[in-house]
């Protein structure tokens, strides 16, 4: 192998729990291991970009990662962690995200490669599919006794709370449908590892006391710790909810901006599993962004690595460029490359007006863009002192009362950026 895979997880800080064994097992040959993913969604989101990174730095070890699409189990829900049932989904709908979630591990994982470690990707519906509820009572559920299942954490924690109405036998039988995937991969596949969050722990090691008693084989665990964020708030949640690896659901520019806004603590944590750099390299970043902690040199690294693994390397410098923007020096130019959705990104929560093309059409005065037309300013009167204070700029530009604006002024063709002093700014829209 080329590098210790156990190794390189652990320095990075990307070791929960290893069953004994495990390490010994890796280091003899290739092995294949396999982390199953929910395809209730067209997209992932940077919570699962942890068990990515833990299938794309396998096969960097030289070894077979086996991407599971969810699509029976999606069909259930996983009691792990959740409070109620998750909604089920058609098989046209799991066929579509299937497609969508393998477009984006190819970010990450080799599929095409002629090696014999290119990643594969299975449904867990195209083996579950044929097999009746009799067949697999019989040939499965017989295996596991009930005081096993009830055993373990995540069903314990949803039947002891009290704020739900308990626990379905759908999701009940949850870990047996998962414990019966390792088992189908173990012999199909030779999979012998899963991998996961350390909340899959229980499902986890169900699948290898299937292969233990059905198959007679042996197959390990092995899991990450859940990501945390230093100030306590949720990883992987923005404003607006989930961020999104898909630019149609989460903006570049926001997907760049959620990691440079990182906390120094968080950063340090993220830039050792998020990306491949090597620990010589952190070492350094983490030593220079202590000496300079203000350039957030550890931040726009991470940023930088992740935006461009996610998306690609032109996009990220779009979104570089905008998160710089309003610092340019050449704003006015700048600002007319970005493309609309960006530039409404930039300015999200900024106070905008409408004006019609009717009433622009032949330019539009100060007095009227900073009070009559949009009241930006509270009246014509307060306009007029601002523009002699000379504290108004339009586009970033101070100009005086006389400036008319006109099409030549606008961006995106629809967009004026006015500014009254360093702190207040205004967009006016012509409609």
């Amino acid at each position: 192998m080329s590098k210790d895979f156990i190794e390189e997880l652990r320095w990075r800080g990307m070791i929960h729990d290893v069953m004994p064994g495990a390490e010994e097992h890796l280091l003899e040959s290739m092995r294949s291991a396999y982390i199953g993913f929910d395809p209730t969604s067209d997209s992932l989101h940077i919570g699962n970009l942890v068990p990515i990174m833990l299938l794309a730095h396998f096969q960097r070890c030289g070894h077979k990662p086996v991407a599971l699409i969810g699509g029976a189990t999606g069909m259930i829900g996983d009691p792990s962690g959740k409070s109620n049932e998750r909604n089920l989904l058609d098989e046209t709908t799991l066929r579509h995200n299937q497609n969508a979630i393998k477009k984006q591990l190819t970010h990450f994982l080799e599929f095409e490669s002629s090696a014999d470690n290119a990643a594969i990707l299975v449904n867990n519906y195209d083996w579950m599919k044929d097999i009746s509820f009799l067949d697999f009572i019989r040939d499965v559920g017989k295996h596991i006794t009930v005081n096993y299942m009830m055993s373990k954490d995540s069903v314990k924690n949803r039947i002891s709370s009290e704020s739900t109405e308990g626990m379905s036998f759908t999701e009940f039988t949850y870990q047996l449908v998962q414990g019966y995937d390792f088992l189908h991969l173990f012999k199909e596949y030779n999979c012998s590892i899963q991998m996961g969050g350390s909340d899959q722990w229980g499902n986890i090691t169900t699948g290898t006391e299937l292969i233990r008693r059905i198959e007679k084989g042996k197959g390990y665990a092995i899991t990450c710790p859940l990501i945390t964020k230093s100030d306590g708030t949720k990883f992987g949640k923005s404003e607006g909810g989930n961020v999104w690896l898909d630019a149609k659901r989460t903006s570049p520019y926001k997907f760049y901006q959620y990691w440079l806004n990182s906390s120094d603590e968080d950063a340090e944590k993220y830039i050792k599993i998020f990306t491949f750099l090597t620990s010589e390299e952190i070492i350094d970043l983490i030593k220079e962004h202590k000496n300079t902690p203000h350039l957030r040199f550890l931040q726009k690294r991470l940023a930088s690595e992740i935006t461009t693994m996610v998306h690609s390397q032109d996009i990220f410098e779009n979104a570089e460029k905008a998160s710089n923007i309003l610092f340019s020096k050449t704003f006015k130019n700048d600002i007319k490359t970005l493309d609309e959705a960006t530039f409404l990104d930039v300015f999200e929560g900024v106070p905008q007006s409408e004006i019609s093309k009717t009433d622009f059409e032949n330019g539009l005065d100060m007095i009227a863009a900073l009070a009559a037309k949009t009241n930006f300013l509270a009246s014509n009167g307060e306009a007029r002192r601002a523009l002699k204070e000379n504290s108004v700029s339009v586009n970033k530009e101070k100009i005086n009362e006389n400036y008319i604006i006109s099409t030549e002024d606008l961006i995106n063709d629809k967009y004026i950026i006015l500014n009254k002093g360093k702190r207040n700014t205004f967009i006016i829209k012509i409609v």
